[in-house]
This record gives C-alpha cells, structure tokens and sequence, in this order.
C-alpha cells in the first residue's frame, strides 16, 4: 500500500511506561517492542536504544545525597585548593615537576598570579622588557607591557605604595615620561623612551599661492592642500612669495622647524633664477662679494650660470638667508628684473623631479630622523612606518 493509499485516521496507541521505568508496554517481541530492547527499556527515546543499562544512559552521572542535592560540578568549590595535586587543573605544578608547594602548603598549589614564580628545572628567568615609547604613559600601561605584571596587580602594588616615580609614591593612573625613574620595591624599572618622530612633508608650490592661513585679499593658500594633522598643526619652514614656485617644506615640530629656519645653522637655499639679459663680471662679482640692501647687507654664496640667451637665461645661486623677497631684490639691485624664479633645494633636501606643481609626499622615517638628528626608530614589524616616498595631491578645502 503506498503512502496515499494509508488510512488517515489510524486508532490511538497510548504509550505505557517511561524512560529507564519498568512499564507495561510489551518488550517482548510485541507490536511495540523493538529489536534487542529488552523489558523496562524506553520506547520512543534516544537514550540508550539497544545498548545497556549503565551504557548512554548516564547511569554514572553523581548522584544526589540524602538531603537532596547534587555534589558540586567542581572538585576545587567542594575541596581545597591544597587537594588538587597533580591533577587537571594543577598545571604550573605539573610544569615545575612536582615541586615542593610555594605557598607552603601540602598541596603543590601554586602562588598566586601576583607574587614572582621562580624558573622551573632548565628554564631560563623571564625578563622584563625593553619597551621604547614616544609619548608619555600611564604608568600601569607601561609596566604591563614590559611584562612586570598585568594592569589589575600594578594597581594594586600602586595603592600598597611598592612603587614609586623619582622617588615619591606612584598614584593610580600617573604618567610617566622620559625623564621618570620608576621603582619597584626599590629596583629601577628599564623604561625607555624615545623622542617623537614628526612628521616632514615636500610639497612643489607653485604660483599664484600664498604662504599664510589667512589673506585678506582671499587668494589661494598652500595650507589648502597640506594633508590634515590629527594633532598640531603644520608650519611652514621658511616662505615663498606670490610669484614664486618650487620645494617650499612642512613640519609638526616647533623645534624641527626653527633648527632648519634660525640663521645660526646655515643652511643652504638652491634657487633656479631666469632674467632678462645677462650679468657682466662685475655684477657677478658684486653679488658674491655682497651688496646693501634696505634690510641690510646681502649676498650669494654660490652663482652659477644655467645657460640661455635673451630673455631666457637661467643662473643657479645659493644664500643662507631667507628674507622676504631677497633674490628678486638683489638681482634688481644691479638693474636686471627676474621673470622667473623657483627654489630647487632647501639644505639637504632637494626638490624630486617627479614631485609635479601643487602636490605633496612624505618624508620617510629615516630621512626625517637624518635630518633632526634623532635615533632610527626602531619597528621590527614595520607598522605605521612612512618607508616609502609617494607623491600625492590634494584637493584645495
């Protein structure tokens, strides 16, 4: 008889006994009974179908005691902690061998997380490591990542006064820095700290820009085009005029910024320069010798001529000065008027071909540590690290 063909409404069998009980139904070969189900096993469960009493049944689970409950899940709520020997969870005591207890006990349990463990047979003494921040920490930051302890226990040693920053008793969530001393217990901590490196930024001007956040007029400003800083703000290493181009520098640093701006350092400023006509050997002369000007007196410390006739020719010349407009002025001083003038290198740093009018590139890490004369830094995975130039361009705001 196929499935259609069965009668709908078949009569109502109810079932008799219970699982692991000793029903009625019939186990014996009976129209209920199933094969290998001996009498008493359960009809309609899955629990122990066709296999033995104590097998799949968990006939082996604790059973409750006389008031009624359970024993407990776990060994350790119910004994002590001194009971558990070698067993599962005693595994520091099994790493160190069966050692005698640390804490003194019978047990073998170990000390708690807090205390230092000695080194096991053949394992060499954990160190605390050398960890090299840039900005000032937390103090249970720092300590934790150089693996004294977790942040929780380093609190804990701060409210017990065990630690101390130059020599006064450390406050839950004090910083430190690179000038701190941190002790524990009276041993100095190895933290160290490195100087931030900031951030240098080429950027190709071109004309028709002005070198200031503001202008009254509303012209257009190269800050426009800078990428935007998180923290700080860019300055600008020296100025360009309206009408000039060329590698004009940026940097997040005060300091950067004025070791390559003071006069006291010298540092070299390279200017492509095209006028109209040619200098004789006395004007050449004159400008390197020196002239006065209304600001004082001034000269170049190289002049060297590019080539070209007429209204195209080009002379390279260098001066360790930057003052407003200086170039144009000295040239105009011997009765030549500049029509273009562009600046190619800014001391070390030379002005990249590919670095085309209006974008910007970064330094890498380590040309900018060369050129504050700070340490390379050191980034084993080499996360974060500007490694390589990409020159980019951004979009006026």
């Amino acid at each position: 008889m196929s499935t259609s063909q069965k009668p709908k409404n078949r009569p109502f069998r109810a079932k008799t006994g219970k699982p692991g009980g000793n029903g009625a139904n019939p186990g014996n070969g009976g129209a209920g009974s199933r094969p290998g189900g001996g009498q008493g096993q359960p009809q309609g469960g899955r629990r122990g179908r066709g296999r033995p009493e104590t097998e799949g049944n968990r006939a082996d689970r604790p059973q409750r005691e006389s008031n009624g409950e359970r024993q407990p899940k776990s060994n350790a709520s119910a004994i002590g902690l001194s009971d558990l020997g070698g067993g599962r969870g005693n595994w520091r005591a099994r790493r160190q061998g069966g050692a005698a207890s640390l804490s003194g006990t019978d047990g073998g349990y170990p000390l708690a997380s807090s205390e230092l463990l000695p080194p096991a047979d053949g394992e060499r003494p954990k160190r605390p490591q050398d960890t090299t921040y840039t900005e000032p920490q937390r103090l249970h930051k720092v300590l934790a990542a150089a693996g004294i302890g977790s942040r929780r226990e380093i609190e804990e040693w701060i409210v017990a006064g065990r630690i101390s920053v130059n020599g006064e008793p450390a406050d839950v969530g004090q910083k430190v820095g690179p000038g701190d001393r941190v002790r524990i217990n009276g041993k100095l901590m190895p933290l160290r700290f490195a100087p931030r490196i900031p951030r240098v930024v080429l950027y190709h001007k071109p004309e028709g820009e002005i070198v200031s956040r503001d202008d009254p007029e509303g012209r257009p400003t190269v800050f426009d085009r800078l990428p935007v800083l998180r923290k700080g703000r860019w300055i600008a290493v020296g100025r360009l005029d309206f009408n000039t181009s060329g590698l004009l520098l940026f940097v997040n640093d005060g300091d950067l910024a004025n070791k390559l701006m003071h006069p006291r350092y010298e540092l070299d400023r390279e200017y492509a320069v095209r006028i109209l006509g040619e200098l004789d050997e006395a004007q050449r002369n004159a400008l390197l010798a020196g002239i006065e000007l209304e600001d004082g007196p001034a000269k170049f410390n190289t002049l060297v001529d590019g080539g070209g006739e007429g209204s195209n020719h080009w002379y390279r010349v260098t001066l360790s000065e930057g003052r407003n407009r200086e170039v144009r002025r000295m040239f105009e001083a011997m009765g030549l008027t500049v029509s273009r003038l562009m600046r190619v290198r800014y001391g070390p740093i030379v002005l990249p071909s590919r670095l085309k009018r209006g974008m910007w590139e970064d330094m890498t890490e380590d040309e900018v540590c060369v050129l504050a004369g700070l340490p390379k830094p050191v980034n084993p995975g080499g996360k974060g690290k500007r490694t390589a130039r990409q020159p980019r361009s951004t979009t006026p705001r």
